[in-house]
């Protein structure tokens, strides 16, 4: 089992940085694809980017390559999402996630909700224009 507690948010400038991070415990961590996703009252839980077990492969959703990355220290059981040149459309609850499930063949496509075994509670990221 893994427990996931994100960490970071808050409000920030358009244009502005922003690094969340994802804490975790149990056993399975560091073996875990860990994915982020967020959302909004209006919209469904969007992907954002997940990260596999080794912290080497790394898949972004298009609407945040460029500006997020991703990273983990398995040493700290932490995994980190750095946003960078927020927009206001980046307003949103951010989720990290762990999946037993994920392979690594399906590492540079995008991931479900529904591969997710494990989710925090959210952090809530505001920018401000």
């Amino acid at each position: 089992q893994v427990q996931l507690a994100e960490s970071g948010g808050g409000l920030v400038q358009a244009g502005g940085s922003l690094r969340l991070s994802c804490a975790a415990s149990g056993r399975s961590f560091s073996t875990s694809v860990i994915g982020w996703f967020r959302q909004t009252p209006e919209k469904s839980r969007e992907f954002v980017g997940h990260i596999d077990w080794s912290g080497i492969s790394v898949y972004l959703a298009d609407s945040v390559k460029g500006r997020f990355t991703i990273s983990r220290d398995n040493a700290r059981n932490k995994v980190y999402l750095q946003l960078n040149t927020v927009k206001a459309e980046d307003t949103a609850v951010y989720y990290c996630a762990a999946s037993k499930s994920i392979t690594q063949g399906d590492i540079n496509r995008e991931s479900g909700s529904w591969s997710y075994d494990y989710w925090g509670q959210g952090t809530q990221v505001i920018v401000s224009s």
